[in-house]
């Protein structure tokens, strides 16, 4: 069988209600990071024709200015859609069992609710035409394409 080279796509798109008090904290050397959990459900028709309801509980990580925007913004309930990109780490628990998460690691969150300071853009970022919050160091490579149809940025992927 020939090399097959797969595209390296990890992209996540997901709304949701924040679920748990977003939580700073600081690494060793001061860059901001916070965590914490929005819910995402999702409607569908079982067998019988019921309307059920599906929870999904998804953790959260989001670094630099990002994260101080979101301390300040957000608080259990507050609708978001976040775009980002799944990853995992793993860690030792003092019992010496190895524990594992995954989570989305936020590249971009818009609030979809009224922010609790009116000049987050003035301390954090700015807003771009979507009503997001952008990190400084992002705002730069930003650019707003209009999509002719659906849009999904690969158009030029070799494989």
């Amino acid at each position: 069988m020939p090399d097959l080279k797969m595209p390296d796509i990890n992209n996540v798109l997901i709304a949701g209600n924040v679920s748990s008090e977003p939580t700073l904290r600081k690494t060793s050397s001061g860059t901001p990071v916070v965590n914490f959990y929005i819910a995402s459900n999702r409607k569908y028709r079982d067998n019988s024709g019921i309307w059920r309801e599906n929870l999904c509980h998804v953790g959260i990580v989001a670094w630099h200015n990002l994260a101080e925007t979101c301390v300040t913004t957000l608080q259990v309930g507050s609708s978001v859609l976040i775009d980002g990109e799944l990853s995992s780490r793993n860690w030792k628990n003092d019992d010496g069992s190895t524990r594992t998460i995954v989570e989305i690691r936020a590249r971009r969150i818009q609030f979809l609710e009224p922010s609790k300071t009116n000049d987050i853009e003035e301390l954090h970022g700015e807003k771009n035409d979507a009503n997001e919050v952008l990190p400084k160091e992002e705002k730069e490579t930003v650019q707003h394409v209009e999509p002719t149809e659906f849009d999904f940025g690969y158009q030029n992927l070799k494989i």
